[in-house]
């Protein structure tokens, strides 16, 4: 039976960035299970579209995330991809606290992190051994 994922690795790299704008691509690759060739073109499309922009520090990248967009799919397009981060990250970043004191709201509660702040998180699919070569 083949592995699959509701999230694409597109929407799992954003993600990434989200919980680490200044991950490398090296980290991104092994979060995803990805290698890093792979990594470097789902940034290079998502930076295409818009939705990432990247900037230089020193020797690396920090990536922002444009979350005022929306999602690609016409049925979604209501929806923008900060609000879907907002559903995804853990913990409530900087721009959704500020989106929701503009609507009136208050912050999302915090949720309680299994991670440290500066790790990337683990996104591989759930039963995966990295010992175990995939098909």
């Amino acid at each position: 039976m083949s592995e699959w994922s509701f999230l694409t690795n597109h929407a799992r790299a954003l993600l990434c960035i989200a919980h680490d704008p200044g991950a490398r691509l090296r980290d991104l690759a092994s979060a995803l299970d990805i290698t890093e060739r792979t990594a470097y073109g789902i940034v290079a499309d998502l930076t295409a579209a818009g939705y990432v922009v990247k900037e230089k520090a020193g020797r690396r990248n920090r990536y922002h995330i444009q979350e005022h967009l929306p999602l690609r799919e016409s049925i979604t397009r209501e929806r923008t991809i900060g609000e879907v981060l907002d559903l995804l990250v853990d913990a409530p970043r900087p721009a959704a606290k500020a989106r929701h004191q503009r609507r009136g709201n208050t912050a999302p509660a915090s949720r309680s992190r299994s991670t440290p702040p500066t790790a990337t998180p683990d996104l591989r699919p759930s039963g995966h051994d990295p010992q175990t070569p995939r098909n």
